[in-house]
């Protein structure tokens, strides 16, 4: 296993060539997109999860550790060791990419155990590629002989995506690197494979970095997770510290578990109280309740869209306050109507500087907390 640091890593992609031949104005200008400046230290071990919107860098990061791509600046080190100038070859590092590159003309199982194959045969080496065989094919699942003896043109998606993660294992890696492997699979069988995923590292210990743009995947597989914006690293920790602290506006508005609403309502403080003028309120939609008249942190709000959602005990509403739209998800009982009045409590909600958007603090309300 290995501990892994970046240290002021900063890369950019060369801009494209002018054209040789070009008619009417120049075109804008685009500035190539770049990392910069970043700092991380992967723990060992453990399952780190580098989660961001598409074009954020989350891939290009991946390529730096791996040795695909090499750093324009900054210091990569292994357990301390640099490794800037080790080939990728070299680093010991097991990689799945969304298309999986298997070897087309074996069966799953002598892809699975590829390794062994380049490898001088002895008996040790024989009983070692049983057991990690053994082991990895049952967590994940593909100990079926029907399955192990197809070779990857005739196997499925998620098949291919298992196979490809056993082959990996079963070298043995310092540390393993995954690109959304699940991206290509349908809801069901990602549900499936991650679970079957969570379960294999937990019990390999291998230190993983996983990229994926999905945010329920990034809360069952990460202990740490990292989030990215623009080829920046906005927050990394503990992965319930990103829902629970978010550092700014940005890792707020991102971090979400449900798709059914928006992550968070953003409201400028002075909506609420004339205390907090100066701060912008950020409220997640799970955090709001309808309260009897004469209560709450918004009064008198005018309720413009009921739409029920899959818990079948809560709704969602809209409603309008003084040009601002609140989105809350509050119990169906009684159920609003368009055109109602409403006053809302906040069970617990961030503060944000309202110029720089960085975390101030966070304010829980336990008289109004939902259920």
């Amino acid at each position: 296993m290995a501990a892994i640091e970046l240290r002021n890593i900063s890369f950019c992609f060369s801009p494209p060539p002018p054209p040789l031949l070009r008619f009417g104005p120049p075109p804008p200008t685009e500035k190539p997109f770049a990392l910069r400046n970043i700092d991380l230290r992967i723990a060992d071990a453990k399952s780190t999860v580098i989660l961001g919107p598409s074009g954020c860098g989350k891939t290009t990061l991946l390529k730096v550790i791996a040795g695909l791509y090499k750093p324009d600046s900054g210091q990569l080190f292994f357990d301390g060791e640099p490794v800037n100038t080790v080939p990728a070859g070299a680093r010991r590092i097991g990689m799945v990419f969304q298309d999986y590159a298997l070897y087309p003309h074996m069966d799953s199982e002598t892809n699975i155990t590829s390794y062994f194959l380049f490898r001088k045969k002895t008996r040790e080496l024989t009983l070692k590629k049983k057991e990690l065989f053994e082991r990895t094919s049952a967590l994940l699942e593909v100990d079926i002989t029907y399955l192990l003896r197809r070779k990857p043109p005739k196997l499925s998606g998620g098949e291919k995506q298992r196979v490809a993660v056993g082959r990996c294992i079963t070298r043995e890696p310092r540390l393993f690197l995954l690109d959304e492997p699940f991206s290509n699979l349908d809801r069901g069988l990602r549900e499936k494979y991650r679970h079957s995923l969570k379960k294999l590292l937990e019990h390999f210990r291998i230190t993983t970095v996983y990229v994926t743009h999905d945010q329920v995947e990034a809360a069952l597989l990460a202990d740490d997770l990292v989030v990215m914006h623009e080829g920046r690293i906005e927050q990394a920790g503990p992965a319930r510290e990103g829902f629970d602290r978010p550092k700014n506006k940005f890792v707020a508005g991102f971090l979400s578990l449900s798709s059914e609403t928006v992550p968070i309502n953003f409201l400028d403080g002075d909506l609420v109280s004339p205390a907090l003028a100066g701060s912008v309120i950020g409220v997640r939609p799970d955090d709001i309740d309808m309260v009897p008249e004469g209560r709450g942190d918004i009064r008198n709000a005018i309720v413009t869209e009921v739409r029920p959602l899959m818990a079948h005990d809560r709704v969602l509403i809209c409603a309008d306050h003084r040009d601002a739209l609140v989105h809350a998800k509050v119990k169906a009982s009684p159920l609003p109507a368009r055109g109602d009045t409403v006053n809302l409590a906040f069970a617990r909600y961030f503060l944000f500087n309202k110029i720089t958007e960085r975390f101030e603090k966070k304010v829980e309300n336990l008289t109004h907390r939902t259920a």
